[in-house]
C-alpha cells in the first residue's frame, strides 16, 4: 500500500501544473489545488481569501498567506492526521496565481469599472473569485457560484466585509432556504467590491 502511494504521489508531482513554487510564498487571490491521496473525496481548488486563509473539510479555516507550498502542505498533513490511521499524503499546487490590480493610466483617475470582485470559499461548486455587475445581490451570487457541495453548512453562509475606510471587518450569516423561498430580506442585500462568501463544511448532525 504505501508503496503505491508513493508512486502516486510521484505521478502527481510529475504532472503538477509548470508555475514557479520554489521560494514561492503565496498571496490573496491565488487559488490552490489540494490533492488528499487518501481520501480523493477532500481534493479541491481552494481560493486564498484576502484575509489570507482557505477552508477546507476536516482541516478547518487557517491561514496559509506569507507561507511556502511545502509549508501548507505540511499544516494541512497535521490538521488531517487525526482523521486517519496513518499520516496522509498530501500534496498541494499552485493552480492559479493572483491577478494583480489594474491601475488608473495617464490623463485622470481610473474610471470605476462595471463589475466587482466578490470571493467565494469552501463547499461550492466553484470556489474562486468571481466578477460580477455591481448591483447584484446575495441570491443572485448563489445563482451564479456552480451549486453546493455534499458537505454544505446552507444554514450558515457567511458574507464577510471590510470597511474600507476604518478597516473593521463585520460577518453575516444567511440561511440559503429562507433566502429561496423569500422569508428573509437579506436576499436583496447588495454585495460590495472585495465581499467574501464563505460556505462552511456542516457538522456531523446538522
Amino acid at each position: 500500500m504505501k508503496t503505491l502511494i508513493a508512486l502516486l504521489a510521484g505521478f502527481l508531482l510529475s504532472g503538477a501544473p509548470a508555475l514557479a513554487q520554489d521560494g514561492y510564498l503565496i498571496r490573496a487571490g491565488d487559488i490552490l489545488q489540494i490533492e488528499v491521496l487518501e481520501d480523493p473525496s477532500l481534493n479541491r481548488q481552494a481560493l486564498v481569501a484576502p484575509d489570507g486563509r482557505i477552508t477546507m473539510p476536516l482541516a478547518g479555516t487557517f491561514k496559509v498567506a506569507g507561507l511556502s507550498v511545502e509549508a501548507v502542505q505540511s499544516d494541512i498533513a497535521a490538521r488531517l492526521a487525526g482523521n486517519f490511521a496513518a499520516a496522509p499524503n498530501i500534496y498541494v499546487s499552485l493552480q492559479q496565481l493572483a491577478e494583480p490590480r489594474a491601475t488608473g493610466g495617464a490623463g485622470g483617475a481610473a474610471r470605476s469599472p462595471a463589475t466587482i470582485d466578490v470571493f467565494v470559499m469552501g463547499q461550492v461548486g466553484s470556489p474562486g473569485k468571481i466578477a460580477v455587475e455591481r448591483g447584484t445581490t446575495m441570491l443572485q451570487l448563489i445563482a451564479q457560484m456552480g451549486g453546493f457541495s455534499s458537505f454544505a453548512a446552507t444554514k450558515r453562509i457567511q458574507l464577510r466585509r471590510i470597511d474600507k475606510k476604518t478597516g473593521t471587518g463585520k460577518t453575516y450569516t444567511f440561511n440559503y432556504k429562507a433566502l429561496e423561498n423569500g422569508e428573509s430580506t437579506r436576499s436583496m442585500v447588495t454585495l460590495s467590491d472585495g465581499d467574501v462568501i464563505i460556505v462552511p463544511t456542516r457538522k456531523l448532525f446538522e
